[in-house]
């Protein structure tokens, strides 16, 4: 079976090739998987995620979607087909909801009724009823109905790709759960080949069906959270499985000695 995204040893250096931003990355994303590419601050992952939709172009190797190279592709045609969700939402400001929803299908020439009929689904979808958010402004918005917006705008044209850039990574822990959870089951019922990008190793193994570790430009393991949590390849990787279990043993700790102590 064909990957729906593939990546067959990319690499990217800056300038002068003195240091790499990617390295030999090779990867593969079957249909309808909920894969997720975690990692350090500066490891390559945001790169990557541009590499697929050709927002930045490879110096080395080949990106193929659906088994077709990338550069054989018109890149705002590609664009268009893939959904895309990062942190900063970026909502155009004057714009209503209902606007900001239709704005890639208008630049694809949907009938005006066909928008309306999509805009309002997709309100539903993300849990905005459209009576109540159509015609709101971003700025008459929370930071997580700006999201379920930025949600709704990039499922507008039917990707059945999604690249998403640590998108609940400025929201409360509540409303970052509620979101991620919902996401999650929105990928399902759709059918999506959803790639997602993290630093929070909680985050990805509740979440993905796959896990690529990245570190200084490289993927150092790839699998199941189920074959990271029980065989990680290094030190590295056990370190980034470890911080959750620490954290809620803390918490655990901090729950078991109360107030006042």
């Amino acid at each position: 079976m064909t990957a729906m995204i593939a990546l067959e040893r990319v690499s990217l250096s800056y300038p002068g090739g003195q240091a790499w931003s990617v390295r030999d990355v090779s990867l593969e994303v079957p249909r309808g998987a909920f894969f997720v590419l975690i990692g350090e601050s500066g490891s390559g992952k945001t790169t990557t995620l541009h590499l697929i939709n050709r927002l930045i172009e490879p110096g080395e190797g080949r990106v193929l979607i659906d088994g077709v190279d990338a550069r054989t592709m018109d890149p705002v045609a590609l664009r268009r087909g893939m959904g895309f969700i990062f942190q900063a939402v970026g909502l155009f400001p004057d714009m209503s909801v209902a606007e900001n929803v239709a704005i890639t299908p208008r630049l694809l020439g949907w009938p005006a009724e066909e928008i309306s009929k999509r805009i309002n689904a997709l309100l539903d979808l993300v849990r905005l009823p459209p009576a109540q958010f159509r015609n709101r402004l971003p700025a008459e918005l929370s930071g997580g109905q700006r999201q379920r917006v930025g949600l709704a705008r990039a499922l507008a044209a039917r990707p059945s790709i999604m690249l998403m850039d640590e998108p609940f990574g400025a929201l409360d822990p509540l409303t970052r759960d509620d979101l991620s959870a919902e996401y999650r089951a929105i990928h399902d019922a759709l059918g999506l080949t959803t790639v997602l990008v993290t630093h929070d190793m909680t985050e990805a193994f509740l979440l993905a069906d796959l896990v690529a570790v990245m570190r200084e430009g490289r993927i150092v393991q790839s699998g199941t959270p189920r074959e990271l949590l029980a065989a990680p390849a290094d030190d590295f990787v056990r370190t980034l499985i470890e911080t959750p279990r620490r954290r809620a043993l803390k918490l655990a700790e901090a729950m078991a000695i109360g107030p006042g102590r």
